[in-house]
């Protein structure tokens, strides 16, 4: 079924939705990513107080993911039953309870099991805002939206570096704790906070909006489920979406480009860091956290604009498979050059074509799934994807550890990239608009 350009009832409808859902989902998940990967930034003073080891921190930041992965699917069809507005806030309180309590371990025992906890406690959050979105956003509009939700991801790494470097060196001796402790308890409270707003501010579906007038909730509801009708088949049973290839391929190549996220994210501050061994450019904690902003400063405008000219265009396939290339070429590249302006040029290529690859990615499982079977396969494909959150820490601290040098971990980011873009060329081939779908600039929406 073709869908034109909405009228102005639809317009109004889609303009409120944006701004009504897309900033306030935006704020949890940059609260999100920051409470996950700020352990990269506490490493830098942390690790000489617990005594970890490459390895070991490389095990406590991965360790999160055992949890999550494991809760992803229960929790997703949890929020599919109860509603996004309860389960969401359920996650936000739980996981900034256990953020705040990093600051109090004293061995890396205890590291360990807060990581899992914490992986336990935000299960099934990015998979549900995803779901979620599907319920609000038509599907010719919903890559550029979900790629201004997803900015999210590189502002929290940019924003959330120099602000996690100035709480630690400015914050140390607060309340009597060290810096990296001062860190882990005040960016876990706004999670807290937050959790309580969600009770309050977010609506479960868009029959129940009274926010929207009676014609735009008609609209919205109306133009949703005669996308649903138009794209055919699609798998509904939790089980059998768990099962299909089609669900578990997009699973693996939504795996590369994780991958790339997480060891640039956890490691980034090491690298910069470590130009005062390579080039004699001595840094901050501050200092290295501004410095780490700027790849995903620009990783986050470049996500906005090639996201909205995928929507423009209709064309999926290559938007997604050229960025995950572009950084399966350029981060194993970074290390081998001879200034710390050229590494961190080639590294910002590198957060570009990640967070390019991200709102891209996630146009696809929608084309295939439904109901529950959406709720069980969008979490079944993060839940394989981020394995690589568990895998990405893990080995490029083992690898470093074992050969004295980050660049044969970095050439495995790049393998893993690169196949994700393999993949992606295959695996969206099965995924396709139905005929004769349109986007809202009245263009024809193509995967090749």
């Amino acid at each position: 079924m073709a869908h034109t350009e909405p009228d102005p009832v639809g317009r109004s409808a889609l303009r409120k939705v944006a701004w009504r859902l897309v900033p306030f989902l935006g704020l949890l998940y940059f609260v999100n990513y920051l409470d996950r990967t700020n352990i990269g930034f506490a490493k830098l003073t942390m690790s000489e107080d617990l005594g970890l080891t490459e390895t070991m921190f490389g095990l406590a930041s991965g360790l999160f993911f055992i949890g999550y992965l494991l809760f992803e699917v229960p929790s997703n069809l949890a929020l599919h039953r109860f509603g996004a507005r309860r389960w969401i806030a359920r996650i936000l309180v739980s996981w900034g309870i256990v953020a705040s309590a990093m600051a109090f371990v004293d061995s890396a025992g205890w590291l360990y099991a807060l990581r899992v906890l914490l992986g336990i406690a935000e299960a099934g959050f990015f998979p549900g805002v995803l779901l979620y979105l599907t319920w609000w956003l038509p599907r010719t509009q919903r890559v550029q939206l979900i790629g201004a939700f997803l900015v999210a991801v590189p502002l929290s790494s940019a924003l959330g570096a120099p602000l996690s470097g100035a709480v630690i060196q400015y914050g140390d001796g607060l309340f009597g704790l060290e810096g990296w402790r001062v860190m882990f308890l005040v960016e876990g409270l706004p999670a807290v906070l937050l959790g309580v707003a969600c009770w309050f501010y977010l609506t479960d579906r868009p029959e129940q909006a009274r926010w929207l007038t009676p014609e735009e909730r008609g609209w919205l509801t109306r133009t949703i489920a005669d996308e649903g009708e138009a794209s055919g088949p699609r798998e509904a049973s939790p089980w059998r979406a768990m099962a299909s290839p089609r669900v578990v391929g997009l699973g693996f190549v939504y795996f590369g480009v994780v991958y790339g996220l997480y060891a640039v994210s956890f490691f980034l501050p090491t690298v910069v860091a470590g130009f005062a061994e390579r080039f004699d450019a001595d840094y901050s904690i501050f200092e290295t956290g501004a410095i780490v902003a700027v790849p995903f400063l620009a990783g986050a405008v470049t996500m906005l604009l090639w996201s909205r000219h995928s929507d423009r265009t209709g064309e999926r396939r290559w938007h997604l498979a050229l960025p995950a290339a572009l950084g399966g070429v350029t981060i194993p590249v970074a290390l081998y050059l001879d200034s710390p302006f050229t590494v961190m040029a080639v590294i910002t290529l590198t957060a570009i074509g990640i967070c390019c690859a991200l709102p891209v990615f996630w146009h696809f499982p929608p084309l295939i799934l439904t109901g529950a079977g959406a709720a069980a396969g969008i979490a079944l494909i993060n839940s394989l994807g981020n394995t690589a959150g568990f895998a990405a820490p893990y080995i490029t601290g083992w690898v470093s550890d074992a050969t004295g040098s980050i660049r044969p971990a970095l050439w495995l980011v790049g393998i893993a990239m690169l196949l994700s873009a393999v993949g992606a060329l295959l695996l969206s081939r099965s995924a396709r608009e139905p005929v004769g779908a349109t986007t809202v600039t009245g263009q024809r929406s193509v995967l090749d």
